[in-house]
């Protein structure tokens, strides 16, 4: 329930304060006062779209607020928690909605920041607004269907989301079976291309770096007489047949050191270093020594090398890539030919997933129509028993539904139908239907609605559902209004003195003028201010003494004390 609205600079609305309690509110003014400022500064509240032209001229901004019940421990208040909204102790949260002429709105709720787009989830939860759009959107065959599917209650809600996931489900079988087969030739050809490069990359079985230590290779055979006259002439000089190699110069030289290092403990660890230098001549003359007689060991090596190489490149070639890329291809090719050893299989599968799918979606469309079929009946008896409070007694509301193609709201074709008087054929509502008699046609499928879908507390806002409508009708809307605010939060913005007489408490807002600047002002009227504004509803003349005689007994009728 919303508690309490504020509103400042919005429009011709300088600032506004509405304490909301239970029951039926009615809001009521001349053309132009800013009624539609104060559905404009409630939508803010409801999550609708900021518009800076709305911002009253002179001001930066204008500011929404609100406080709305919140329950304790529901998913509202979850969500809430997890935005890092705070909660007040009674289960209330403010909401404020601030619009920049020329800077970015902002949302808050329960003094944190939070996108507007959340508060448009959770006020569809708080309130329901009913304008009169909504009559043009009962046209809609998708918006009737919406309606009934709304009526059926909450076991039927989840049955619809079991349909959407078996939607969903089935689509995706199809989407994966055609793209197989469609794209079947094209796959099976390219499998086959795989499988022959596959085969040619078996046959040469190229192995991680081997390109590079085959270049290596190469590198090193092909100037292998220059690598051998080389390490020859470095193994000659290390330790050769000469009388003065390397080995023999170092050796002399530690005899020599390790005689004087007999005299002299100092020159003990310079003959220990020659020693090792000694050593690690005669390692690398060993070492050459090996060398070069593995370069004798196979002359042949050379045309192996390259023609190892060729076949490389030429599997490189065929595949467009280089080494590590052949090698990426390979994998590829070997998954891609598993699959196309398995594609009669996979098709198949694929057909049974699809078959299946469509069964689960056809079997749950049928409970959904079963769910439509049971809700309809039970939609008509009530709307046709609102009708009937509704100076249309004689009036006859239904719900065919009727098979139709399988789509992703399911099987049916829903329509409303109205027969306005007796001997009248039933036809579609909307052209059934008087722009009057579709207000009152809306308004008693809303208070069907409101007393089948929600709880006690619920919030519902009808802007103008009265359009169209007047005399004993308007007298017959006002009091079923007042009978759904027995149990629900009722806001209505009316023009009719008969809806407004029902008010539990009625807000008018009036304009005044300095001749300069335009300023509405939005408060709540009772006593003779409450006959004055029903007598000006009446007659557009609230002094009149007819008027307000037809005024008070107007309230008197509706049993709403002045």
């Amino acid at each position: 329930m919303l508690h309490e609205l504020s509103i400042e600079n919005l429009g011709v609305i300088d600032s506004a304060r509405l304490e909301l309690g239970p029951g039926l509110t009615v809001v009521s003014g001349e053309t132009g006062a800013g009624k539609t400022m104060v559905l404009t500064g409630l939508g803010l509240i409801l999550g609708s779209k900021a518009v800076p032209a709305t911002v009253r001229v002179g001001a930066d901004s204008a500011l929404a607020e609100a406080i709305v019940d919140v329950e304790p421990g529901s998913s509202q208040a979850d969500r809430l928690e997890d935005a890092g909204a705070v909660l007040d102790e009674d289960g209330t949260v403010v909401v404020s909605r601030s619009v920049g002429a020329t800077t970015r709105s902002r949302t808050v709720i329960g003094g944190r920041t939070v996108p507007q787009a959340l508060l448009a989830e959770l006020a569809a939860e708080w309130v329901t607004v009913h304008g009169q759009a909504d009559q043009q959107r009962l046209r809609s065959a998708a918006r009737q269907r919406s309606l009934l599917d709304e009526y059926a209650g909450a076991d039927h809600a989840s049955l619809l989301t079991e349909f959407a996931e078996a939607w969903a489900a089935w689509r995706e079988a199809r989407e994966e079976l055609e793209r197989m087969e469609s794209g079947a030739d094209r796959a099976r050809m390219e499998a086959a291309r795989m499988r022959d490069d596959l085969a040619a990359i078996d046959e040469v079985d190229p192995q991680p770096g081997e390109d590079e230590a085959l270049a290596a290779e190469a590198e090193l055979l092909q100037n292998s007489e220059a690598v051998r006259s080389g390490v020859a002439g470095a193994h000659e000089a290390i330790d050769g047949e000469s009388e003065t190699t390397l080995v023999v110069a170092v050796e002399a030289a530690r005899r020599a050191l390790g005689e004087a290092a007999q005299h002299d403990p100092v020159l003990a660890e310079l003959e220990q270093r020659l020693a090792e230098v000694s050593y690690t001549a005669s390692d690398v003359a060993m070492e050459l020594s090996s060398y070069l007689d593995r370069m004798d060991a196979d002359p042949a090596r050379l045309d192996a090398v390259l023609s190892r190489r060729s076949a490389l490149a030429g599997l490189m070639r065929r595949v467009g890539t280089d080494m590590e890329g052949l090698l990426a291809y390979r994998l590829r090719a070997a998954e891609t030919v598993a699959e196309d050893d398995e594609w009669d299989e996979r098709l198949e599968i694929r057909r049974e997933a699809a078959a299946r799918a469509e069964t689960l979606v056809r079997d749950v469309a049928a409970r959904v129509t079963e769910g439509r079929v049971a809700a309809s009946e039970r939609l008509a008896v009530a709307v046709n028993a609102e009708l009937a409070g509704l100076a249309m007694p004689d009036a006859q509301f239904a719900v065919t539904v009727e098979p139709d193609e399988l789509r992703h709201s399911g099987a049916d074709a829903v329509t409303m139908t109205l027969a306005a008087h007796p001997g009248a054929p039933s036809r579609p509502v909307a052209d059934a239907a008087s722009g009057g008699e579709l207000s009152r046609v809306m308004l008693a499928i809303e208070v069907s609605l409101a007393r089948g879908a929600h709880r006690p507390g619920h919030t519902f806002v009808f802007d103008e559902v009265d359009a169209g409508v007047g005399g004993k009708a308007a007298q017959a809307v006002g009091r079923r209004l007042a009978e759904l605010a027995q149990t629900h939060q009722v806001l209505v913005v009316t023009h009719l003195a008969q809806v407004a007489a029902f008010a539990d408490t009625h807000v008018v807002v009036a304009k005044a003028t300095d001749g300069a600047i335009t300023r509405s002002q939005v408060g709540p009227v009772d006593g003779d201010a409450r006959i004055q504004e029903v007598a000006r509803l009446l007659s557009g003349h609230e002094d009149s003494d007819t008027a307000r005689a037809h005024a008070l007994e107007l309230l008197e009728a509706s049993r709403v004390a002045p």
